[in-house]
Formats: C-alpha cells, sequence, structure tokens
C-alpha cells in the first residue's frame, strides 16, 4: 500500500473572510485545471492524497500555513469551484464540515445519476472511510470534516479530519482508491497526524488475529489503517521560521525573480511583462503545479507566493494575487494552440527555477526576504483578517533590496 506521511495540525479557530475566499476558489480551481491539463484528473486525485503536496497547495492559496483550518478551507474552496466545473474538468466534492459531511451519500447518489455510477457503492464507501478513521482507529481524534472527491470515471479520494480538544490538535486522513485494495488492512495514503500515545489501530496489517476474535464477538468486520513514511510535524507556533523553509530552493525563486537577466528570460517564457513580487508567485503556483512529491517537504515556503490570512509570514498582498490570477485564466482561456503553448509555459518556469537551483545555488537571506515583504505590503494591498475594507493605492515596489547574504 502506498503511504504519504503525517503531520501535525495546530487547531485553530477563525473564518476565511470573503474577499479570501472568493480568490481561493478562483486560484484553487485554475491550479486544477492546469492539473487536469496537463496530467489528467487521476494525477490531481494524486496530489490531494499526498499530505504535503495538500499543505503546500493551501499555503499557496494564501492560508495560514501550519494550522487545522487549511484543510476546511482548501476543500471547501476547491467544492465551489470544481464542482461548477464539472462539465469541463470531470471532478466533483462532495461533502464537507459538519451538516455538510452527513450529506455525503446523498450527494454521491445525486452525482451517480448523472454520470451512470453505482451511487450505493459510493455512499458505502464514504460511510466506511468514515467509520474507519472515527472508530476503528482509536487515537483520540473525532471526526468533523469529510470531503470526498470523484472523478466522472469514478476514482475517488477522501479527504478528512478529526479533532482532539485536550491536545488542541487536528489529525487529517487522506484516502485514495487506487491504492485501497483491503478496506480491513491499510488501505489509507496517508493519515496525518501527530502520536499522542497508545493508538488502537484495528486494520493494520498485524491486527488480523484481533480482527478474527472481534469478528466472532461482534459478528462483523472491523476496518481501518495506519500508514506513514513521510513525517510533517507542524510546530504550535504560528509565525513562518527560517528553518521551516528550504532556503535554497526559496532562494531559487528570489533569484528567478528579481535578478534582472533571469527575469527577462522568464517573463519572456511568459510572454506577460511582469513585475517581480507576480514573477516570484508564479514561480512557486508552477511548481506546485508540476513540482515533484520531494519538492514539497517545507509546504510554509509556499506561503511566500501570497502570504497568509493572519499576516504570517506576511499579509496577503491582494494586487499580487490577482495579478497571479489574471496571468492563470488567461492561459486557460485561450485559443487551443495558444492555451498549449501557455500552460507548457509554467512548466518551463518550473523547469526554469530547479536549474537556477542547482547551477546558482542560490541561498535566500530568510530575515530579509520577510522584512522586505512587510514593507512592500501597503504598496500591494496588503491585507489580514484584522485589515480594514480600505483600498490603497498599488505602486510597483522596486526589486533592488538584498535578497542573499552578502558571504
Amino acid at each position: 500500500m502506498k503511504r504519504s506521511g503525517t503531520a501535525d495540525l495546530p487547531l485553530h479557530g477563525g473564518r476565511v473572510p470573503a474577499w479570501l475566499a472568493t480568490r481561493m476558489t478562483q486560484l484553487g480551481t485554475a491550479i486544477a485545471e492546469h492539473i487536469v491539463l496537463s496530467y489528467g484528473q487521476s494525477e490531481f486525485l494524486t496530489r490531494l492524497s499526498d499530505p504535503f503536496w495538500f499543505q503546500a497547495f493551501g499555503c499557496v492559496m494564501g492560508m495560514d500555513w501550519h494550522s487545522s483550518g487549511i484543510t476546511t478551507s482548501v476543500m471547501g474552496a476547491l467544492k465551489r469551484g470544481l464542482n461548477s466545473r464539472f462539465s469541463d474538468l470531470g471532478i466533483a466534492v462532495c461533502g464537507g464540515r459538519g451538516r455538510h459531511s452527513v450529506r455525503t451519500p446523498e450527494e454521491l447518489r445525486a452525482f451517480s445519476d448523472r454520470t451512470g455510477l453505482q451511487g450505493e457503492e459510493f455512499a458505502r464507501i464514504s460511510r466506511l472511510t468514515a467509520r474507519i478513521d472515527n472508530n476503528a482507529v482509536a487515537d483520540g481524534f473525532q471526526l468533523y470534516l469529510h470531503s470526498f472527491v470523484i472523478t466522472k470515471s469514478g476514482e475517488w479520494t477522501v479527504i478528512q479530519q478529526g479533532m482532539n480538544p485536550q491536545s488542541h490538535l487536528a489529525r487529517r486522513y487522506h484516502w485514495h482508491s487506487v491504492t485501497v485494495r483491503d478496506f480491513t488492512c491499510e488501505p489509507h495514503t496517508a493519515i496525518v497526524g501527530k502520536p499522542q500515545g497508545l493508538i488502537l489501530n484495528l486494520v493494520d496489517r498485524r491486527a488480523r488475529q484481533a480482527q478474527a476474535v472481534l469478528l466472532t464477538i461482534a459478528g462483523q468486520p472491523v476496518e481501518n489503517s495506519l500508514h506513514e513514511i513521510r513525517k510533517l510535524t507542524m510546530p504550535a507556533h504560528h509565525d513562518v521560521r527560517a528553518a521551516a523553509v528550504d532556503l535554497k530552493r526559496l532562494g531559487a525563486v528570489l533569484a528567478l525573480a528579481h535578478n534582472r537577466e533571469l527575469r527577462n528570460f522568464a517573463d519572456l517564457l511568459l510572454v506577460e511583462g511582469l513585475g517581480p513580487r507576480t514573477l516570484q508567485s508564479l514561480a512557486l503556483v508552477a511548481e506546485v503545479i508540476h513540482g515533484a512529491p520531494s519538492r514539497f517537504s517545507d509546504p510554509a515556503r509556499f506561503s511566500f507566493a501570497h502570504g497568509g490570512k493572519d499576516g504570517h509570514p506576511f499579509p496577503v498582498p491582494l494586487h499580487t494575487y490577482d495579478e497571479t490570477l489574471a496571468v492563470l485564466r488567461r492561459s486557460l482561456a485561450s485559443a487551443p494552440v495558444q492555451r498549449t503553448e501557455k500552460v507548457e509555459a509554467f512548466r518551463c518556469l518550473d523547469r526554469l527555477t530547479r536549474a537556477v537551483e542547482q547551477q546558482l545555488e542560490p541561498l535566500a537571506d530568510f530575515t530579509a526576504t520577510l522584512t522586505h515583504e512587510r514593507e512592500i505590503s501597503r504598496q500591494l494591498a496588503g491585507r489580514t483578517v484584522l485589515s480594514g475594507a480600505q483600498n490603497r493605492k498599488f505602486t510597483r515596489e522596486s526589486s533592488q533590496f538584498q535578497l542573499f547574504p552578502d558571504s
């Protein structure tokens, strides 16, 4: 069975403001469309089932880089965006948080009526995965979110999350249909969470004897699984620190965006006439679309695309966010031949960033970069959940600042 890893997600309250939720829907949908066009529906579901990629995806969309809210907000944005584009992309999202999770079987039946699939079978899978993660893995977490992502061909991914009020942590569970062979023996793609002492996992392959005993006693099957290879532990502190970021990879993005020669070449790829700050965001978005799984070991780095709603590492730069969206939308709205060229440009941008990383080996000055982002925040209409709805005049930022240490 495929194992993706584990991660801790500190419980974090609050709501996503409308100004960010709308943009998250648009950006998440545009990224999904790029992935589907380049790699197909199945690859997008594979990405969702990877907890590292999922975390980076949420960061590049402007959500808090480490908190439990990233799951709810990302899945809500995808449900709004993908369901309205089902005829084009062939992917739908059912379920959600709280009362919406209870409606998942009903939504799956309605989806199946439209596509000719077996609705009752998917409703059964939905209930089964929820019962497995809520009951068969006795890890102290109670589910409060259940999202079922399904394609028109019947491939599916389940992302669900539970909370433990005592430890103030959330645990996210990832499932992917192509990796599930037996619901009673290690079916997960990943379980995201920090071990909380002894965990009873009745679908671990080593629990066969216990399963047999329980089957004799209860007369019904017991289900679930625990999987972990790649471990991601999200810290309790809310701010983004240098230790959480691969400074060489961040340095490559900054060098590409702010070195005039490199920027001109990247600008030529996209044929856009972009400013350095927007190119910085686009390079990180391109990596989310085209990067290999190993590229997402430091998801906090992707918060340097559009900041975070709580101001960490810096306020969400609305002008940059909107300019990034405009570039992505223009690439997808082009005529077929032009669309292929523009979509390929993002692949080239990702390759160019990696080439800079390997050949120049730039090391970002984390403190200088963070200071610069906060200094230009007002110019870019930087906003947080605490910001007033003030209109700020946009002035394109200067690229003349010290990104890398002198040594």
